[in-house]
């Protein structure tokens, strides 16, 4: 039996995990837990991770706005700690945007161009989503160096093409009625390929969560990314 703990259990997705870990029969909910699952706020996120670091505490983190320096403190605390808690970050806990992802940097190989609109509900406090910014990271490295634009174009609106990371634009929608929604787009000479991933109810991350809190405790210090877990 793991005990298990929700850090932002008044949330939307917090009630959600509230609910699927009182349903499974390997879960117990209680205030004295093995594992903790972080679904609060990218400014409470990391106080939230380094407690349960120095407590001996393994924690899933769903909630995202984590930068590169988060990981490389998260190591470090680890390490300096010397504890037992592992940590378990991922951009987004559906298995099917997981697999949106991994086939969007196998595509990548084969169009020069490729953009991504995420869109997600408009009580969302981070732009651009992790999955997103998990997304051009694994397209980068499957690729390599981006190819040069055909043309230098010039925004007459500031911000109207978007962001850029690695190459990659990515556009952020938010409105209400959404709840979380990525279309990776590539193009290529004379052809477009779409992968598109729609989670359409909040239950849609549950599966992804409870495997990770039950996997934690076999992947030791920090692991990012649900597709560790999945044999892809």
């Amino acid at each position: 039996m793991i005990r298990v703990g929700v850090l932002g259990a008044l949330g939307r997705m917090g009630r959600e995990v509230c609910k699927a870990v009182h349903d499974d029969p390997d879960m117990l909910s209680q205030a004295e837990v093995d594992c903790a699952i972080d679904f609060t706020h990218p400014s409470s996120v990391m106080d939230n991770v380094r407690w349960c670091v120095r407590h001996a505490v393994d924690i899933v983190v769903g909630t995202t706005g984590l930068k590169p320096q988060d990981y490389d403190e998260i190591r470090a605390l680890i390490e300096e700690e010397g504890s037992e808690s592992n940590v378990f970050i991922a951009p987004n806990f559906a298995i099917g945007a997981v697999l949106m992802m991994r086939f969007a940097a196998q595509a990548s190989k084969f169009f020069p161009t490729i953009e991504i609109i995420e869109l997600h509900h408009d009580g969302k406090a981070d732009a651009p989503s992790g999955t997103a910014l998990r997304t051009a990271h694994e397209i980068s490295v499957e690729r390599g160096e981006a190819p040069k634009p055909a043309v230098d174009s010039v925004e007459v609106v500031e911000g109207v093409r978007g962001g850029e990371v690695k190459g990659i634009h990515i556009h952020s929608v938010r409105l209400p009625g959404l709840v979380a929604h990525q279309e990776v787009l590539l193009g290529g000479p004379g052809q477009s390929l779409t992968i598109r991933h729609d989670s359409y109810d909040r239950a849609s991350f549950m599966p992804g969560v409870l495997l990770a809190v039950k996997q934690i405790s076999h992947h030791p210090g920090l692991t990012v990314g649900l597709e560790n877990l999945l044999n892809l």
